[in-house]
């Protein structure tokens, strides 16, 4: 049985358009890869002030801002270990949170 999630990016402010939409067509992939469905997606905000200051580990670049990211998408719930290990390594993805839609809120 399919769950239905919502998740959230937040993207590398930097990326030249074609680059921010590579991002977020390997992000619908993957859901795919692993028998999940993309319902809806949608650029939140293309560029919006984050609340601390985000840098990689060891690395001079900070991120003040970020490009929001918003995914709804229905998957098995086995798939979303495979799917933040994938996000986890993706470099444009500065963060993420998947969410788990209650059945009463999804509809």
């Amino acid at each position: 049985m399919k769950t239905k999630y919502e998740a959230m990016f937040i993207i590398k402010p930097d990326l030249k358009d074609e680059e921010k939409s590579a991002v977020m067509k390997g992000i619908k992939e993957q859901v795919a890869k692993h028998q999940g469905s993309v319902t809806s997606d949608q650029i939140w905000a293309e560029r919006r002030k984050l609340a601390y200051d985000l840098f990689p580990i060891g690395g001079q670049m900070r991120f003040k801002e970020g490009m929001y990211y918003l995914v709804n998408f229905e998957s098995d719930s086995l798939s979303i270990a495979a799917l933040k290990a994938i996000y986890n390594l993706n470099e444009n993805v500065l963060r993420y949170m998947i969410l788990k839609l209650d059945d009463k809120k999804a509809k």
